[in-house]
């Protein structure tokens, strides 16, 4: 079997989504990429979270072939494999329908960073992609869904590290890191802020974003060159 750790890793967080509440039903999916090799991996299409194994993981090259798997992947699997080739710093991608962000998603409303647990995991606004066109739905829904997203970040020059988070228009969020689980902590963070951010429209409707400089604060020391957050690498 090849890559056993890489399977390993994508079928942990492919298990994290349903304790984490991020799906119902099979409502997700992540994926891993083992950059050396250029293969990649992802959860098998409508297979139960709980009888997910490691071997279940279907493996994929950058060329969008099927390299060793008997289950078919996941139906996003083409806007995956956008992503990995557009975007080399990617390791791990999440697609839920969790709740809050889902709404923000099918509402069409960006999410602004009204607190510091936002400006701890994406470095301001998380944005909104555009919706496809009736071309491209009929021509290939899932390629072209990675198309828009990698389209919407080029556009507003962010790196998909440092927006590790997009709101699809009609659909629902995808969010990336540097590895599998990492991808999922990220959706766990946007749906903790996507619930925040409307309660606290809810208590106050004329709330602003939090000032630039509390943002990059947060966010920097973190996830700056001079980090300081955590206890670093030894």
């Amino acid at each position: 079997m090849l890559l056993p750790e890489l399977r390993e890793q994508i079928c942990e967080a492919n298990k994290a989504l349903v304790p984490s509440g991020l799906v119902r039903l099979t409502w997700g999916n992540v994926s891993g990429i083992d950059r050396a090799s250029g293969l990649w991996g992802i959860k098998p299409s409508g297979v139960d979270y709980a009888e997910l194994t490691p071997e279940d993981i279907v493996l994929v090259d950058l060329e969008g072939e099927v390299v060793e798997g008997t289950l078919r992947p996941s139906s996003d699997t083409k806007t995956h494999l956008h992503l990995y080739r557009e975007f080399a710093e990617i390791g791990g991608i999440t697609h839920t329908h969790s709740l809050h962000a889902t709404m923000f998603s099918q509402a069409g409303r960006e999410l602004p960073c009204y607190g510091t647990t936002h400006a701890d995991h994406f470095h301001g606004t998380v944005p909104v992609v555009r919706a496809l066109t009736p071309k491209e739905v009929e021509s290939d829904y899932e390629h072209y869904t990675g198309v828009a997203i990698v389209e919407r970040l080029r556009e507003l020059k962010l790196s998909p590290l440092e927006m590790p988070a997009v709101l699809q228009l009609h659909h629902a969020p995808f969010t990336f890191g540097k590895h599998a689980m990492d991808s999922v902590n990220n959706s766990i963070a946007l749906e903790m802020c996507a619930s925040m951010a409307l309660g606290s429209l809810t208590l106050n409707a004329g709330m602003q974003p939090i000032p630039a400089h509390i943002l990059q604060k947060h966010h920097l020391r973190k996830h700056g060159p001079n980090a300081y957050y955590g206890q670093g690498k030894h």
